[in-house]
């Protein structure tokens, strides 16, 4: 049976690969299999993961797989140039989103992760060279081929949103976005993607919660403690669930491959923090009132 929309908690590859676990393929199909069983079918990718190396690890595991390839969903990115023996061309890192370069890229993708189409493909960053007719042109092109279903872009502001969305559709934006980064509910950025029906995923969704020891992130584990035997929930879920109550239908981008956390997080999606504890968890993150 084919999924229709995107699963509510997304797996990210980036530590699939060369630049995390760098898992075998016995490994990556284990976690393929686990984060399914999970309700976790989508798995964000970018060209640059692993040195350009993490969406051929994945699609030769997913080729062995026998998942029926309309069962998941696939995102890429595309855009960033590195400096590395692979891109031995690049004088310095850069953005490029030429209408070549965008088509070249998308078909470096499919080739690699061993499928036909994209569900998703985003702009990985914005860069201040991107002409938006070229950018369009290259999104036209790679849709009436079907090699795209949706075209998104990644870390864009409202207005450099606007810019693009003046002439090709915006599905989604993937932002960064968590109790200890959450500047996208200030600023207007949550505000305009639900005004746009813009689909939000977000990255990093913990946070510098388990990876700093400061004020911040102590009273952060305080409050959440208190809450964990009401939820019956670990930190790391109540953390996911705070953001999934947000009204704009944010989607987490988890980075985990643990298969027990992969697990537990997706037990964050039958989480509904009441009003007041959201409250309480966003003031810890804040340490003061709301205004």
């Amino acid at each position: 049976m084919q999924n229709t929309d995107y699963s509510k908690i997304i797996a990210g590859a980036m530590n699939w690969g060369k630049w995390g676990r760098n898992l075998s393929e016995k490994d990556i199909i284990e976690r393929i299999n686990c984060c399914i069983d999970n309700n976790i079918y989508t798995f964000d990718h970018a060209d640059i993961y692993g040195d350009y190396s993490t969406e051929t690890d994945f699609g030769n595991a997913f080729a062995k797989s026998g998942i029926d390839r309309e069962n998941i969903k696939l995102i890429s990115k595309c855009g960033i140039q590195y400096l590395m023996q692979t891109r031995s061309y690049n004088k310095v890192k850069h953005y490029n989103y030429s209408k070549d370069y965008i088509i070249w890229s998308v078909e470096e993708s499919l080739r690699n992760l061993k499928t036909d189409y994209l569900d998703l493909l985003l702009l990985h960053r914005p860069s201040p060279l991107m002409h938006p007719e070229e950018i369009a042109e290259a999104i036209s092109t790679l849709k009436s081929q079907s090699k795209i279903i949706e075209f998104g872009v990644s870390n864009f502001t409202p207005s450099q949103m606007d810019l693009i969305a003046s002439l090709t559709p915006i599905f989604a934006n993937q932002i960064e976005f968590s109790l200890t980064q959450h500047s996208a509910m200030h600023n207007g950025t949550l505000d305009y993607m639900m005004l746009n029906n813009c689909k939000v995923m977000c990255w990093s969704p913990l946070g510098s919660v388990f990876r700093e020891d400061t004020e911040q992130s102590r009273r952060i584990h305080k409050q959440l403690g208190k809450l964990l035997d009401k939820y019956n929930a670990t930190e790391e879920q109540l953390l996911l669930a705070w953001i999934l109550k947000h009204p704009a239908n944010i989607h987490p981008v988890i980075g985990t491959t643990n298969l027990t956390r992969i697990s537990n997080a997706s037990k964050a999606m039958a989480i509904d923090l009441e009003l007041e504890d959201w409250f309480l968890i966003l003031v810890a993150s804040q340490g003061h009132k709301v205004p």
